[in-house]
């Protein structure tokens, strides 16, 4: 099988080409291009194959991770949204919640007001009414209806978002209303409350539905020209693209529900991460995905991922109600512009060079100073190796963009680039001890996972500061994300509402809503040619103890609905919050106010080739030896640093600090004082342990002197 990852970041467009039967895998990066992101993916597409002597017609499978619906929120440049709602609900998505993000401030502005998802002159009612026991109190006035969409489709609204109250209990209204759509306004885009999230919870509901209209028609227009294009290309499978909840779905499940590919390229990361974990023997990961604009950081205890809660899975100002792996992303990277502010505080990112025009040492119209300029001015980028010669960098440009940041300070060019360096690298470390101690998990537990290009760059100061014991730097860092999209099954969730509680369970009606869910999970897979033997379903259910007002989601049998059952689900429940709060309530009685299914389909495993046996000297990799600046006993010195050539490690060759190991898409640092082993799989693992901390202490002692 020919299968081939792509995924679009703020600089760079990273591709992964792999061929199961032939044992081949290649990489490819280029330029995104952020007006267009579509171009750079078709012509990486090119590319690529064209260097694995194949044509695009003959890959068996495309993966895609994009940014384009969490940029169109970020930016605040979606589509003109209209909606309709219940006579008397105009303005949910106005109140929201009444919490501010600054509690004792009477003069902020509400982002979600400042930018609302759809104007207030764009949301109109109709009279109709469904109770909370899902009885019609007032019954639709179609003719209302059809004069708001008229007037909608007049005001020239680009997407229409429908939501009426308790319609996840009864859909009847909204989907006459989505008919009446069809039949006046048919080129609008349509987002149907019923059919994005039957799920109660009024303003998140609301929100979420409103996103997904919001982003609707650009992920529409930009999905259906990259099918467009792969057609031409003669590519015999349709592109699947990478989901928030780390599944992959279809073009057109991408079109239907845009909202879901939020998040689509860091959690393809993660994903990436745990896999990559494990073929080095480390089953818990942190992984450090740091690209040109940005760095996620996401954590997987025991290889599993971390799920966000519901009602935590926001995108920048707005709630997303939608199933979203627990990734945090922070505005550092190798673009971050380094600059002192206002009060003389230097500061780096989150502002980006981005790919155009890029770092100044990238000699494209950059004049900035950047996280890779101060990398180049330290010298742990070689100008004449990155990417792998593929790019020559100006390093006259680096330091000239750094002169004027270290005169404010009184700082020498190096100085300020380490400052930098430092700064971008403190940001990642917090983020990870938030998404680690702070939610109860010891970072010494987990190895440190480094992706992206420039990840393995900063990952062992980062490994020394929060206590990992060992760096994983996969064999093509660069790509992971890209790898990521090609180790995960293609999954689908769907969720009702159903209030239920275990003391007195309607088996009968909770069996027929999860095999209705079912239904709809196992046509979606048959639609998208899965084997039946290929497809898993699994049911899980939202519970609470009786009285709370957030819910655990944990995955339940599939059996009879009976009193095992039950005791199984309350068992389950009860470890979960206790591992989540550290508290149990056994005698409470459980609530289950929603349940889900999960449709996934079995994506063939892809088996990362060993790459040949040599001894421990890695002398036959030695490049080249120059001096390099590293901090070293509290101070930055020039020392002497071996330069390696990461294609021509073999496993079993260790490394020792300083040293910096060159490849086409990263570079890794092994600062003073630490080892790196190549494993039988090609991973670099740097060892972060007790012993490797005396040796940074001795090796500081003897250099300062």
């Amino acid at each position: 099988m020919k299968r081939l990852g792509v995924d679009v970041g703020g600089t760079f467009t990273d591709l992964i080409y792999v061929d199961d039967e032939a044992g081949k895998i290649l990489i490819h990066k280029l330029p995104s291009t952020p007006d267009d992101p579509s171009r750079g993916t078709i012509e990486g597409i090119k590319q690529l194959t064209e260097q694995a002597e194949v044509v695009p017609g003959d890959l068996d499978q495309v993966f895609h991770g994009t940014t384009i619906a969490t940029n169109i929120v970020i930016e605040h440049n979606g589509a003109k949204v209209g909606m309709i709602t219940t006579e008397g609900y105009r303005d949910i998505l106005h109140i929201a919640r009444h919490k501010k993000p600054m509690n004792f401030s009477n003069y902020q502005d509400l982002p979600w007001q400042a930018y609302p998802l759809a104007r207030r002159r764009y949301r109109l009612t109709v009279p109709e009414r469904v109770t909370g026991d899902g009885e019609i109190l007032v019954p639709l006035d179609e003719d209302r209806a059809r004069e708001q969409v008229l007037k909608l489709k007049e005001a020239g609204v680009e997407a229409i978002a429908v939501c009426f109250l308790f319609s996840f209990l009864k859909p009847d209204h909204e989907q006459r209303v989505a008919e009446i759509i069809r039949e006046e306004f048919p080129e609008a885009f349509l987002s149907v409350s019923s059919d994005v999230l039957p799920q109660y919870r009024e303003y998140e509901r609301f929100s979420t539905v409103a996103l997904n209209a919001y982003v609707g028609p650009k992920v529409a227009t930009y999905v259906r020209r990259l099918e467009d294009e792969l057609r031409a290309l003669n590519v015999r499978t349709g592109v699947h693209l990478m989901t928030s909840g780390s599944g992959v779905s279809t073009a057109q499940g991408a079109i239907d529900r845009p909202v879901n590919l939020l998040m689509s390229g860091p959690v393809a990361g993660v994903v990436g991460g745990i896999w990559v974990g494990k073929s080095a023997g480390f089953d818990s990961v942190i992984t450090l995905d740091v690209g040109g604009t940005s760095a996620d950081i996401g954590l997987a205890q025991g290889g599993h991922l971390r799920m966000k809660h519901l009602l935590d899975t926001r995108v920048g100002p707005y709630q997303a109600m939608i199933p979203m792996v627990d990734v945090d992303t922070i505005g550092a990277g190798g673009g971050s512009i380094a600059y002192v502010d206002g009060g003389g505080i230097f500061r780096s990112g989150p502002r980006s060079a981005g790919a155009q025009p890029g770092p100044a040492a990238y000699d494209r119209g950059g004049t900035e100073p950047t996280s890779t300029d101060a990398m180049v001015n330290l010298g742990w980028l070689l100008p004449e190796d990155f990417l792998g010669g593929a790019m020559t960098l100006k390093p006259e440009l680096a330091r000239t963009a750094f002169e004027p940041v270290a005169e404010k300070l009184g700082m020498t060019v190096e100085e300020a680039s380490m400052g930098a360096v430092q700064i971008a690298s403190h940001s990642m470390v917090q983020s990870i001890e938030e998404n680690s101690v702070r939610k109860g998990f010891d970072p010494r537990d987990f190895a440190l996972v480094a992706e992206g290009g420039a990840g393995p760059a900063f990952a062992a100061h980062i490994a020394i500061e929060v206590g990992t014991p060992a760096v994983v730097v996969p064999p093509f860092p660069g790509v992971t994300a890209a790898l990521g999209l090609l180790v995960t099954d293609e999954v689908y969730e769907y969720v009702t509402t159903t209030y239920q509680r275990l003391s007195a369970l309607n088996a009968s009606e909770l069996e027929a809503r999860y095999v209705e869910l079912e239904q709809q999970a196992a046509k979606q897979l048959a639609d998208d040619g899965i084997a039946p033997e290929n497809q898993v379903i699994q049911r899980l259910a939202d519970c609470r103890y009786l009285g709370q007002g957030y819910e655990l989601r944990i995955e339940v049998g599939s059996g009879d609905l009976d009193a095992a059952w039950s005791e199984d689900v309350a068992s389950k429940f009860h470890d979960a919050h206790e591992k989540e709060y550290s508290r149990r309530f056994e005698d409470s009685d459980i609530e289950i106010p929603n349940i889900r299914v999960r449709g996934i389909g079995l994506i063939p495993s892809l088996e990362m080739p060993e790459v040949e046996k040599g001894g421990a000297s890695a002398e036959a990799a030695l490049r080249h030896e120059r001096d390099a600046w590293f901090p070293i006993d509290g101070k930055l010195q020039q020392v002497p640093t071996r330069f390696y050539a990461r294609e021509a490690l073999l496993a079993g060759n260790t490394i020792e600090g300083p040293a910096v190991v060159n490849q086409y898409d990263s570079t890794t640092v092994i600062p003073p004082g630490l080892k790196a082993e190549i494993d039988r799989y090609g991973n670099i693992v740097i060892r972060v342990d007790a012993s490797a901390q005396t040796d940074i202490i001795s090796t500081a002692a003897t250099t300062g002197s």
